[in-house]
């Protein structure tokens, strides 16, 4: 790998980033994005995600950052990990990857290779990504240059199954590259890799992680509708289920994200390319795209059961990320929540320790509130499993409201139903 020794990592996000700071600490690495400000960030020290400490990032010490392209032309490897989102029709969205490529094709010399991390569909990189790379490069693919698909596997916020400790899938576009590919994040997975027969195994894979799991959280979010006509307990349910030592534990929430409600998409419309009309999958986003509007309206319910003027009624909801102790707010379902809540006239107080406020105000045009600020509460929702709102306790949740039946919204069932019961709560759990 003595003609590899220098690499580029195209997009510095969530997955780009700490991707960077490993190689950076075993070879000459340049990150690059499109964002200055996130540049200037990286350069200062700070990482606004919290994926990767300053500490961290001071220990990469072959690591440097960039928003010039021309920092890039020294470099014959390059990984791309842009995001790969959907549109308002959920089809896969490629534009960055796109871009991503072109500017990668324009930095290109003969012999490079060409890593994507991407979640895309099977057979994307090679039907779409190559065609533009060998274009703006004028080389010839498996001939001038070579490309490998690797996917990403980074848990935002999770800091025990971190980039080093997932065992890592690889994949090259002919023996000898999958072999280079290999053995360079060997250099850096302590968990070891996996190498896939193909790109395009590499990349059905990666989709079908999160399509397995989407489909999963369907099945006891479906079960939780069930559970609550029929007046069971779902959460109770599924201790009871678990004591089988085959039993999947699952528990149903709000699907959101950039992963899990995002890549059954990419499968689905491949399938529709192809001529397969998906059934199974399909259903499961529809129940799962679903829920927070259903966990809107059941609070609704419970607040009209209580006798609780919507008029004049006011709805904390803690926790707006799309998932518990990360800044994250990319496609959250609490978003949809808050809207569901809207429509029916109800005042809504936002508080979320983790959530970059300024972004949540210029992406959504909603305010966030300090704990403090909430009180006079008819209603408060606990969306989000943060460690801070898991501290809480119940007391201090049961002072925010000012009624003498308020509601509970206990999305993530962190709370003792029992004991909230006590405090005069009506509880609603899925």
């Amino acid at each position: 790998m003595d003609s590899y020794d220098k690499l580029a990592v195209i997009g510095l996000g969530y997955v780009g980033l700490p991707l960077a700071v490993e190689f950076g600490k075993k070879i000459d690495t340049t990150g690059y994005d499109i964002n200055r400000n996130r540049i200037t960030e990286l350069n200062s020290g700070i990482d606004s995600t919290l994926e990767v400490t300053s500490d961290a990032l001071t220990s990469a010490h072959f690591l440097k950052f960039t928003a010039n392209t021309d920092d890039l032309k020294s470099c014959k490897l390059f990984i791309i990990t842009v995001p790969t989102p959907i549109d308002s029709a959920n089809r896969p969205n490629l534009s960055a990857l796109k871009q991503a490529t072109k500017l990668v094709g324009d930095s290109m010399k003969e012999g490079s290779i060409v890593i994507y991390e991407s979640t895309v569909y099977p057979g994307c990189t090679e039907e779409i990504c190559v065609p533009i790379l060998e274009e703006t490069s004028g080389l010839r693919y498996n001939i001038d240059f070579f490309c490998g698909y690797s996917p990403e596997r980074i848990n935002p916020g999770d800091k025990i199954n971190t980039l080093t400790k997932i065992t890592k899938v690889t994949s090259g576009s002919n023996d000898w590259v999958a072999r280079l590919i290999d053995d360079l994040y060997q250099s850096i997975i302590e968990a070891g890799t996996f190498r896939a027969t193909s790109i395009k195994v590499a990349e059905a894979a990666k989709v079908i992680e999160n399509t397995q799991r989407d489909l999963n959280i369907a099945l006891v979010n479906e079960l939780s509708v069930i559970f609550d006509r029929l007046e069971i307990d779902t959460l109770e349910v599924l201790s009871a289920a678990e004591s089988k030592w085959n039993f999947l534990p699952f528990k149903p929430g709000m699907v959101g994200g950039h992963c899990i409600g995002v890549d059954p998409y990419y499968l689905t419309h491949k399938a529709e390319m192809v001529g397969y009309s998906p059934q199974v999958i399909l259903a499961g986003r529809r129940i799962n795209d679903n829920m927070a509007k259903y966990a809107a309206n059941c609070v609704i319910k419970k607040m009209v059961q209580n006798k609780i003027d919507l008029a004049s009624a006011k709805i904390g909801v803690l926790g707006i990320t799309f998932k518990e102790n990360c800044p994250d707010i990319r496609n959250s379902k609490i978003f949809d929540l808050i809207e569901e809540f809207n429509s029916w006239g109800v005042e809504v107080k936002i508080h979320d320790p983790w959530a970059n406020k300024d972004e949540v105000k210029n992406q959504y045009g909603l305010e966030l509130s300090s704990f403090d600020l909430l009180y006079d509460l008819q209603a408060i929702v606990v969306a989000v499993g943060h460690k801070q709102f898991r501290l809480l306790n119940g007391a201090v949740l049961r002072k925010t409201c000012d009624t003498q039946r308020p509601v509970l919204g206990d999305i993530k069932g962190i709370y003792d139903r029992l004991v909230m019961q006590k405090l005069g709560f009506t509880v609603f759990r899925l």
